[in-house]
């Protein structure tokens, strides 16, 4: 075999070597038994692969501002369903319901994004998970 392709065939596979290293399992990170809810302002929208990721300060019950992210899926499903990367602004409120982590952190996979005015961002995932 050439020098070249084997070179060429040890590029593509360190490449897919890196993506599957970087994209997670839903079920390791993230309860699918519960949904939980959480109302805050953007602080960051970061659009891009493998998840995009929501930063929000959320008020808690008790008053305390709390940072919480929110993985969305990736950049090109989000496209299809009518996302920009314009589609959320920092100080803008969301209400962000999706599936909680499993260890109890600030950080939740989304199901649904409504703006302040009620409506619904994009075009909504069904209640199934997508990984």
């Amino acid at each position: 075999m050439q020098l070249s392709k084997v070179v060429a065939i040890l590029a593509v596979a360190l490449a897919a070597a890196a993506s599957a290293s970087a994209h997670h399992s839903f079920a390791v990170f993230f309860d699918d038994t519960r949904t939980i809810e959480i109302t805050g302002s953007v602080t960051e929208f970061r659009f891009s692969n493998p998840h995009a990721i929501i930063s929000l300060d959320v008020r808690n019950k008790d008053g305390v501002v709390e940072a919480w992210k929110a993985e969305t899926n990736a950049v090109t499903l989000l496209k299809r369903r009518g996302w920009t990367k314009d589609s959320l602004k920092a100080g803008e409120v969301i209400t962000v319901d999706g599936w909680p982590a499993r260890d109890g952190a600030n950080y939740m996979r989304m199901r649904t994004i409504k703006k302040a005015d009620g409506t619904v961002l994009g075009t909504p995932v069904s209640n199934q998970r997508v990984d």
